[in-house]
């Protein structure tokens, strides 16, 4: 065995014990990414200047859509995961769709169920869907970063077979006797730091004055990021690989770039918002 080869440090998957109560690092991750993203999204629409003006969504507001998103999230994230990944077993045993617990969640899903709370808090509140989805993708690395960590904590969603000369290759203890890439550091890397840090560098120069260019820029760099990740992943065993080697996040993640380079032109060819002009 190489020299540099790393055992997985082995973690306890309960976070936090409190009597006969456990919280795992998987809620845990869920928990304070929707905390810290809530806290981030009231401090840029506190900062008029990254709007041109007056926020178009007013704290009360995004306070109370946070059930609806934590909802959309939940919800979606566990639909996805059944049709997406998983159909036939739970064709077979339907009562296992309610334990969340056991673990099982899709980005994509969790991502559409978002999409219809944003659409559906938007049109019951009377603002605009693109910049509740502005706030809402700007702030979402957060929660993908956290839940990849979570992933890794959990020893679970690890990578492809590495080159036992790898520096940082891992033997992780569900995952075989092979050295494996750390994937989720990967994704984490990806999907969270740079993203955040992207999407967080538009913001300052002024993308949401331009509704839907984050939303849009989101969706596309989340598409990319998770296609390179997915070479890295070892696929779903119960699904494996798919057309010509591609995986289900790849196919899933194809649509969204689509998606997303559609509403990045049509925020782009939209006329900026800006401060109302001076009366003379």
């Amino acid at each position: 065995m190489p020299f540099l080869l790393i055992d997985f440090p082995v973690f306890n998957p309960v976070a936090l014990s409190l009597g006969p109560f456990a919280i795992r690092w998987y809620a845990l991750a869920y928990i304070c990414g929707i905390v810290f993203g809530w806290l981030y999204a009231r401090s840029l629409l506190k900062n008029q200047r990254l709007w041109g003006g007056p926020a178009p969504i007013s704290l009360v507001q995004i306070d109370d859509f946070i059930l609806w998103v934590t909802l959309g999230i939940i919800l979606g994230g566990r639909t996805g995961y059944v049709l997406f990944y998983n159909l036939p077993f739970f064709i077979d045993h339907p009562a296992a769709i309610f334990k969340l617990w056991e673990g099982g969640m899709s980005f994509h899903g969790g991502f559409l169920g978002c999409v219809v709370a944003v659409m559906w808090f938007a049109y019951r509140n009377r603002i605009s869907i693109l910049s509740l989805g502005d706030i809402t993708t700007a702030v979402a690395p957060v929660g993908l970063l956290l839940g990849r960590i979570a992933n890794f904590i959990n020893g679970e969603l690890w990578g492809r077979h590495a080159d036992p000369d790898l520096p940082w290759a891992m033997i992780f203890p569900n995952g075989g006797p092979l050295p494996r890439h750390p994937s989720q550091l990967y994704e984490a890397g990806l999907e969270g730091i740079v993203l955040f840090a992207a999407l967080a560098i538009m913001i300052r120069m002024g993308a949401l004055k331009r509704p839907g260019l984050i939303l849009g820029s989101f969706i596309t760099i989340y598409g990319v990021a998770r296609i390179i990740g997915e070479h890295f992943r070892e696929p779903d065993p119960q699904l494996g690989f798919l057309w010509g080697g591609l995986t289900m996040g790849m196919l899933l993640s194809v649509p969204m770039i689509i998606v997303g380079v559609i509403i990045i032109t049509a925020a782009v060819r939209r006329r900026a918002n800006g401060p109302a002009p001076s009366s003379t």
